[in-house]
């Protein structure tokens, strides 16, 4: 059996930041990303990730990324908008849909089936998890997973808690796993379990509040940090509250950045703010191109796209989107959407392809990660999908 996340079809407006630049099935719903959720619920490794108009995507940590919409062998097709909750699912022999809430999320496929026209007939077996209807819903992720995910860490082994560390709770869920923690940092477990893993470094003035997930090499230079996920090689400093840092970020100066979702290479100038609440209470909207998109959130901050990067001092307000590659420097207030590869907040110059290559080209040795051809040739293809008409 092979296993195949399918991209989704809704607007491309929902998925902003990040349609057109990585697929739905790599971002994170808790501490693992939707395809590793899938991996875990059916114990199969994914063939391929389809459809998306990403098939020149290339992190170098990925499937392959096809835009053959028919699929060459038996195998599961399962909708990357949809995050399990990771729990086996064992398949009964006549099993053909798996559905969650009565929608169907899963399909089992027999070889030359196109995703186009997946079935919605036949025996069904239930899933757990949850929908996603955007990018936005990764932050209700956090709220429906991060505490279980972090949880099960308790069950493999894990170092002694870091001495000269400061618990208030219960230490046996200071998770760390080869992680390098100064004397003086406050773990809080009273709400859930702190993991570090392999080369995590945690600096004395940081404060960890669970459930929190920092991943491989991911940095926190101080002050307090709850409920989030921190990707690897991601920096962090200053107030962090239910937010996800993909990976490669960099947050290294002061500032509050809260339920929000930052990508791979994002840089945020010192002293950049979010606001994750609106003055009236009500519900978060994010605006997209013109689009306006009801999210169901009272508390959202700011959605920032891949390779983007903020000015020193710049102040976001509730439910901003960055697009890929912006670069928002420029008079106060930030729109609520800038466009990707933006040279200004105001969306009305944007960064050249050679510009922005010679960025990137910049920034991603700084983390060990060359440029390579694969490399380049997507981070191309990502312009110029973002800025063809």
């Amino acid at each position: 059996m092979k296993l195949y996340l399918i991209e989704p079809g809704l607007s491309a407006a929902h998925w902003a930041p990040f349609a057109g630049v990585r697929p739905v099935s790599e971002l994170r719903a808790g501490a693992w990303k939707i395809r590793e959720r899938w991996e875990a619920a059916l114990d199969l490794e994914t063939e391929a990730i389809v459809g998306g108009n990403l098939e020149s995507f290339w992190d170098g940590f990925e499937p392959k990324v096809v835009a053959d919409r028919r699929l060459p062998h038996e195998g599961i097709a399962a909708a990357s908008w949809f995050a399990p909750t990771g729990a086996p699912v064992e398949l009964r022999r006549e099993t053909r849909r798996l559905v969650h809430a009565g929608r169907t999320v899963g399909w089992v496929v027999a070889p030359g089936t196109a995703v186009d026209t997946l079935p919605e007939d036949g025996a069904v077996q239930e899933i757990d998890g949850l929908f996603l209807n955007g990018t936005f819903d990764l932050i209700s992720a956090l709220d429906r997973f991060l505490a279980p995910d972090c949880l099960g860490f308790a069950a493999g082994p894990v170092d002694p808690v870091p001495s000269g560390s400061i618990v208030l709770g219960d230490p046996a869920l200071v998770l760390s796993r080869g992680a390098l923690v100064e004397p003086g940092v406050v773990f809080d477990t009273r709400g859930g379990a702190v993991v570090l893993e392999k080369g995590a470094e945690v600096r004395n003035g940081s404060r960890l509040e669970g459930p929190l997930y920092v991943a491989e090499r991911a940095r926190i230079l101080g002050g307090p940090v709850r409920y989030s996920v921190l990707g690897p090689r991601s920096n962090v400093r200053g107030e962090v509250s239910n937010t996800v840092f993909l990976g490669f970020a960099n947050k290294a100066h002061d500032g509050f950045v809260g339920h929000s979702l930052l990508g791979h290479w994002v840089n945020l100038g010192a002293g950049t703010t979010t606001s994750n609440l609106k003055n009236t209470y009500g519900e978060v909207s994010v605006e997209v191109n013109g689009a306006r998109i009801a999210t169901g959130r009272q508390f959202l901050g700011s959605l920032i796209g891949d390779h983007a990067k903020t000015a020193i001092g710049t102040l976001l307000a509730t439910g901003t989107v960055i697009g890929a590659g912006a670069n928002v420097f420029g008079p106060s207030p930030v729109p609520k959407y800038v466009p990707p590869m933006a040279w200004g907040s105001d969306g009305a110059t944007r960064m050249t392809e050679a510009g922005f290559l010679k960025v990137a080209e910049r920034v991603m040795p700084r983390r060990d990660v060359p440029v390579t051809a694969e490399r380049r040739a997507s981070l191309t293809a990502t312009y110029r999908r973002l800025t063809t008409p």
